[in-house]
């Protein structure tokens, strides 16, 4: 097992990196996946999770392949396309198909069977993030929406929320039933936006294109960044950057 206290750093500010070259790793030809937290076969008891957010995969899918059906219950999980598409299915009829930029959620609630696959001619990357729900149960559910890139530039857009505020109106995110949010940036280079992570509250932020600082310390593609409560973050574009950001409890 990799000994993470030498390989990870959580400064005075309370910010810990999770170097990319650190994470668990499996490839099993179709899938090339990397473990930001415990997973599978994957483990390590330092990275069980960060408040409410249990997994952080970052997936590499071949062309005209997959996730077959399978099933799930009591987690929101959430799908990030960062290249290509994912083609999704489930035992409710939900189909449907969410590009690079878009997110796709599925409340799990009381039980759902679904197949996520890539139906494209090249890889789909995606990040794909569960939080545990505020409640167990409840009826399962489905839903996608686009994201443009141009309406994040410069800073954080949710993508998908717990709280009711973001889920009404022309820019409403994809609810979740837990008390987080998933955010996303565009950052150019040398532009900088901050984020305030409130008492008792988690945050943890991947950069899935080009390299940033957080309060000085210097993260670069892909690697994580565990980021107490209680705190304001600086964040600050080496080069042109997209972010990913959750904020739970």
């Amino acid at each position: 097992m990799t000994d993470t206290a030498t390989l990870d750093r959580t400064d005075a500010t309370g910010i810990e990196r999770r170097a990319f070259d650190t994470l668990g790793h499996a490839n099993h030809g179709w899938l090339d996946a990397r473990h930001h937290f415990s997973f599978a076969s994957y483990y390590d008891p330092a990275r069980m999770g960060w408040g409410a957010i249990r997994v952080w995969n970052d997936d590499t899918i071949a062309p005209n392949s997959g996730f077959p059906p399978h099933p799930h219950r009591d987690m929101e999980i959430i799908t990030y396309v960062r290249k290509g598409a994912i083609t999704h299915q489930d035992s409710l009829g939900n189909t449907g198909r969410t590009e690079a930029g878009d997110v796709q959620v599925m409340s799990a609630g009381s039980g759902v069977r679904h197949a996520e696959y890539n139906l494209e001619s090249e890889p789909t990357t995606i990040f794909q993030i569960w939080i545990e729900p505020t409640r167990s149960g409840g009826a399962p559910s489905w839903g996608a929406k686009p994201f443009p890139k141009s309406d994040r530039s410069g800073g954080f857009v949710t993508l998908a929320s717990g709280f009711d505020d973001d889920v009404s109106g022309a820019t409403a995110a994809l609810p979740i039933r837990a008390e987080a949010r998933v955010l996303a940036a565009t950052l150019a280079a040398g532009e900088t936006l901050t984020h305030t992570v409130g008492d008792g509250r988690h945050a943890y932020l991947v950069p899935a294109t080009g390299a940033i600082t957080i309060d000085g310390q210097r993260f670069d593609a892909r690697d994580g960044a565990a980021i107490q409560g209680g705190r304001t973050v600086t964040i600050t574009a080496i080069d042109e950057a997209e972010l990913v950001l959750v904020d739970a409890n």
